[in-house]
C-alpha cells in the first residue's frame, strides 16, 4: 500500500505540490518551438515495446533529472497502460517503463491475483530513483484513476511496503 503524506502538512503545501504537478504536466504537453519529425517505426519497434509510449512531443525520459522531472513519463506510461487490456498486468507496466527508459533492476510491483486467485483490487509498482525517492503508481478498481506520486524511499532502498513479486523476466 502507498504511505499516506504526514497530516501535520499544510493542506496549502499540497495544493501547491498538485497545482505544480499539473502545470508541468500540462506545460509537457504544449507545443515546442521547433517540433522535429517523429522517425518512421522499424520492424522491431513494435515488438520491442510491450505498451503505450510517450509521443515525441510528450513527456521524455531524463536520465540525469530528478525523479520530479520524470514525474510525467512514469504518469503517462501509467494512464496509457491503464488504458489498454493489459490494464491489470504489473508485468504490462514494468515492460512499459522499461521500454519508457526507467531502469528494471530499481523496479518493484505488487501481485496481479490475490492468494486465493481474485484479481486484485489494488496493484502497485514503483521505479527507485537515487537515494532517497520513488516514483510510485498505483492502479485497480479501488483506486479509481490511476495514482502516479514521487515518495520518499523506504527502509533498505524499498518504494513498497510489504510483498512484491520477483521482476524475473
Amino acid at each position: 500500500m502507498l504511505r499516506r503524506p504526514d497530516s501535520s502538512a499544510p493542506r496549502s503545501a499540497i495544493a501547491v505540490g498538485i497545482g505544480t504537478t499539473l502545470v508541468l504536466l500540462l506545460t509537457a504537453c504544449g507545443p515546442t518551438a521547433s517540433p522535429a519529425p517523429a522517425p518512421a517505426p522499424g520492424p522491431t519497434d513494435a515488438a520491442a515495446s510491450p505498451g503505450p509510449s510517450a509521443s515525441p512531443a510528450g513527456p521524455v525520459f531524463v536520465a540525469d533529472g530528478s525523479a520530479e522531472d520524470n514525474l510525467p513519463l512514469f504518469a503517462a506510461v501509467t494512464d496509457g497502460v491503464w488504458a489498454s487490456e493489459q490494464r491489470v498486468s504489473g508485468r504490462a507496466y514494468i515492460d512499459a517503463l522499461t521500454a519508457a527508459g526507467f531502469d528494471k533492476a530499481a523496479m518493484q510491483v505488487t501481485a496481479d491475483v490475490t492468494t486465493v486467485g481474485n484479481p486484485v483490487e489494488s496493484l502497485q509498482f514503483a521505479v527507485r530513483w537515487g537515494d532517497a525517492e520513488c516514483l510510485v503508481g498505483q492502479v485497480g478498481p479501488s483506486t479509481g484513476e490511476p495514482v502516479a506520486v514521487v515518495m520518499p524511499q523506504l527502509a533498505e532502498g524499498r518504494c513498497l511496503v510489504g510483498a512484491t513479486r520477483a521482476i524475473d523476466w
